[in-house]
Formats: structure tokens, sequence, C-alpha cells
């Protein structure tokens, strides 16, 4: 599965993409974030406060409890704001 940080997440973790294989506890976006932040400082740090961070799968704006089996690619990112 690819992942994809932009913005302030992307800094933080350090990285714009990666591929990772998830363990099978994993099925929600909720559940990969607290996955993610465990996997170091760097994960730990961008993931900090999981609710103000935003995702989309597949290029779809999605809620944390949303499933994520079958899914291409997960962004993360900050809010966005307008003007």
């Amino acid at each position: 599965m690819k992942i994809r940080y932009f913005a302030w997440v992307r800094e933080r973790v350090g990285k714009t993409d990666e591929d990772i294989e998830l363990p099978p506890d994993v099925t929600t976006v909720s559940d990969l974030m607290t996955w993610l932040a465990a996997r170091g400082e760097e994960y730990a740090h961008a993931f900090e406060n999981p609710k103000v961070i935003r995702a989309a799968i597949d290029r779809s704006h999605v809620r944390p409890e949303a499933a994520i089996s079958g899914a291409r690619e997960i962004a993360f990112f900050p809010p966005m704001t307008g003007g």
C-alpha cells in the first residue's frame, strides 16, 4: 500500500511517500495512524495529535473510522483553509 504525506506531516515524517505492508490488525485509518506513530520518533511527532490530521483513501476524503481494506493509496495531511 502506498502511503503519502503532505505539508507538515511530510516534514515531520521526513519523506513524501512510502510503500508499506500492514499487519492484519490495522483495519481503519485510525489504526493506521496509531501503527505509524509507533514506527519511530519522527512518526510519533507527526501523528502526536491524530484528531487534527486528515486522510484520504484513493483520493477521497475519509473519517478516521474508515476501513482501509482494498485501498491502493492513503494520504495524510493537515486541515486545509481556504481564502
